[in-house]
């Protein structure tokens, strides 16, 4: 492997969460002369155990891989910081917190760059008691649709997968959601603040003359 977790990456957690070497053993069921050679490089963990020792100190494994909770324990913590993968071959969508090396088809894929959404990937937001509605008036044919729409929260991700051919809404409990995502399968992907989505009754959207005009200018658009 390119990448595992190293001993200084282990001695330095044990060391940061105040536990000996034989408290992280029983932690993991090894003895304290196993810790001791993972951490002076004699030795590596078994594969197995990277869940159980990222558990141990209550980071995410990819972190422990990775090493960074060592300079930031919160890497993983919060869902606005998320990233997504669209496999091009046969796309599959893998949503990933952290650092993440992801391969689909043989193909090494890169985290998506969210734009900020245009007059061709407009979408409406309202909300329905505790839920959003979320509409995007796109094209929904074989070869032009949009792939998933997503919300985030600080500690919470919702996601949907559409289908050429159906529709492009979808319904997301409201629970404190700051960002709403979604990809376009030509154009990649896009986000906005659900309040900026035609979703602020302050601003006089909702159920409102300048909302249906906005409406009807989308429909003529891409109807």
């Amino acid at each position: 492997m390119n990448q595992y977790v190293t001993g200084a990456v282990i001695k330095e957690l044990r060391e940061k969460n105040r536990m000996t070497q034989l408290q992280l053993a029983e932690k993991l069921g090894v003895s304290d002369k196993c810790i001791s050679k993972w951490e002076t490089a004699k030795g590596l963990p078994d594969i197995i155990l990277l869940e159980p020792i990222a558990e141990a100190f209550g980071i995410s494994v990819t972190e422990l891989i990775s090493g960074n909770t060592v300079r930031n324990a919160n890497v993983s913590a919060n869902m606005l910081r998320s990233k997504f993968y669209v496999c091009p071959v046969c796309g599959n969508v893998i949503h990933g917190m952290g650092e993440a090396e992801i391969h689909c088809h043989g193909i090494r894929l890169v985290p998506l760059e969210a734009e900020p959404t245009d007059e061709q990937h407009m979408i409406f937001i309202e909300r329905v008691e505790d839920e959003y509605y979320v509409r995007i008036d796109h094209s929904m044919t074989k070869e032009h649709y949009i792939s998933f729409v997503a919300a985030a929260s600080s500690g919470d991700m919702q996601m949907v997968k559409l289908y050429p051919e159906g529709n492009a809404e979808a319904r997301f409990k409201i629970r404190g959601v700051r960002r709403i995502f979604f990809y376009c399968n030509r154009d990649g992907l896009f986000s906005i603040d659900p309040v900026k989505g035609i979703d602020d009754k302050e601003s006089g959207y909702d159920d409102s003359k300048e909302r249906k005009e906005l409406e009807k200018a989308a429909d003529m658009l891409f109807g």
